[in-house]
Parts: C-alpha cells; structure tokens; sequence
C-alpha cells in the first residue's frame, strides 16, 4: 500500500532570509551615505579660509590658524605667520624693511615684534575665551575676538588677516566685524558635529546598558533564581566599564558636566541599585529552609 503522506519539500533558506536582509543593507547605506555627507561637511568648514582687512598691494598678511581649543582654560592656542607684501618687505616676505609691531585685541595674551631685515618666524598666541562653560558640555559654546594692527617703524600700514581653524573638536564661525578695512574677526566656536553625534549617541548607550540590568534584575528578583554568579559578574562588569566608557569621551570634560547628569551618573545609580537588590534578594532566596517531603 502506498502512503498517504506526501514528504515535506526542503525549505529554502536564502528566501527566508532575504525579507530581513534587505532592510538591513539599506540601513547601512543609509547610515554610510549620512556619515558621508556629515565628514564631507566638516571637512568643508576646516578647510574654509575666513578673510578680513584691507587688500592693498603694500600690506602685512597674518594667517592665524586655530591649533588647539582648551576648554577648561578657557583658551585657544593661536598660530600666526606673518609676511609683509610689496614694499613693506623683502626676500619674499620672509623679512621686514623695518621693525615691525603686530597688536592684537584685548584678548589676545601678548603683541608680537619682528625686528628689521631678520626672518619672520611662526609665533603661537593664547587668546582668552569669553560666555559659555565646560559644564555645558557637550553643548558648551564660547565666543571671542581676534584683531590685529601693523606698526612699519612706528607708523601703522594695512593689514589683512586669513584665518582658519584646525581644531577637529570644535566648529568656529567667524564674523568680520569694524569696518572693511581693519582686520578684526569675532569669533564663535561650539562642539563640532561628530564630537556632538558621539556624545548622544554615548548617553544612549548608557540608558540602554542601565535599561538592560534593571530588566534583568527584575527577572532575577521576581522568579526567586538566587544567587547567579553569571548575572552578578555581567552587572558588577557593566558597573565598572561604564566609568571608563565615560571616560573616553572626546575633550575630557570634567565630571558633573551635562553628559553625566543626562546619563552617565543616572546610569551608575540603577545599575547599582540593581546589582544590590539582586543580592540581596538571592542572599534570602538561598537561606530560606527547604519545604519538607
């Protein structure tokens, strides 16, 4: 007698899979194409040159590029390079006719000096950061001047100034300020975009690992387990790499800034009371007597 049964084709695994491969890959060339656009843009602003003062043939020119922001000083660190053009210098700029004096603004830590016939060497400044606080990070903003007057002999000549910034932290905006001709930029610098992306994408990282443990604190506690030595090693993990997560977080912002009291101590305390309540429930799960036959 033949059966009655029919057999059961194979199943076609590579069908099944692709209703959740397809979203995936579009996921990720979304994402890549996103990052994409967000590198290309700040790559755009560090490369932008912000021009100011007077474009006359006989000029001193001052590129000041921005080296490093430190927040917590309340300071960036400024590179000027100077080269007197036309009459005003010689051997192609590299020297002064005469002595030269280059005045800055108020918060502009210092003036510099150039001695006649001698080789202009770079010079680093310090300019003092105005509004904003570290505190605020990573939303802080702070705002400042740059300004800049040529003394040729004592007798003031025109001045152009190129600016432009290589810090990868921060994002500056620069807005000439006076009039065309005087060389005088105000500055507004804020946390660039990827620093801002990894610092929101750090605190939800955090509430998610907090979320974790409470979620499986609430299954240990409810279903009587008691002590599972695994599940107290991953909280107790979780505890300790969380600080030093937050630890590596881009432009070390001191502790009680924005990021930790969004996050990171928040995270700390329920993972905390997590890993407590879970011993203590398992201490009195394993000391309650047996039920007799």
């Amino acid at each position: 007698m033949a059966p009655t049964w029919a057999p059961r084709s194979p199943r076609r695994s590579g069908a099944s899979l692709l209703p959740v491969l397809l979203p995936i890959a579009v996921l990720i060339v979304v994402a890549v194409g996103v990052g994409s656009w967000l590198q290309f843009s700040e790559r755009q602003a560090l490369d932008r040159v912000h021009t100011a003062g007077s474009a006359a043939a006989d000029r001193v020119d001052v590129q000041a590029t921005v080296q490093r922001v430190d927040a917590s000083s309340r300071e960036l660190v400024l590179r000027v390079r100077v080269t007197p053009r036309g009459a005003l210098g010689e051997e192609d700029g590299t020297a002064p006719v005469a002595d030269l004096g280059l005045q800055t603004s108020a918060a502009t830590l210092g003036d510099l000096a150039f001695k006649a016939h001698e080789r202009i060497t770079t010079r680093d400044v310090q300019v003092a950061l105005t509004a904003g606080s570290i505190s605020d990070y990573p939303f802080d903003s702070y705002e400042t001047d740059v300004e800049f007057w040529a003394l040729l002999d004592g007798r003031p000549v025109p001045v152009r100034m190129l600016f432009s910034n290589n810090d990868s932290l921060f994002a500056v905006d620069a807005a000439p300020t006076g009039a065309p001709q005087e060389a005088a930029l105000a500055l507004g610098l804020e946390r660039s975009g990827s620093l801002l992306v990894f610092a929101v994408f750090m605190m939800a990282v955090m509430w998610a690992l907090a979320a974790s443990v409470l979620i499986g604190a609430w299954y240990l506690t409810t279903r009587g387990e008691g002590l599972v030595w695994p599940a107290l090693a991953w909280m107790a993990a979780t505890l300790f790499a969380l600080a030093a997560f937050r630890n590596t977080a881009p432009g070390t912002p001191p502790i009680g800034c924005v990021l930790d009291w969004f996050a990171f101590l928040w995270a700390e305390t329920v993972i905390a009371l997590c890993l407590l309540a879970v011993v203590v429930a398992g201490v009195r799960t394993a000391l309650r007597p047996d039920d007799p036959e």
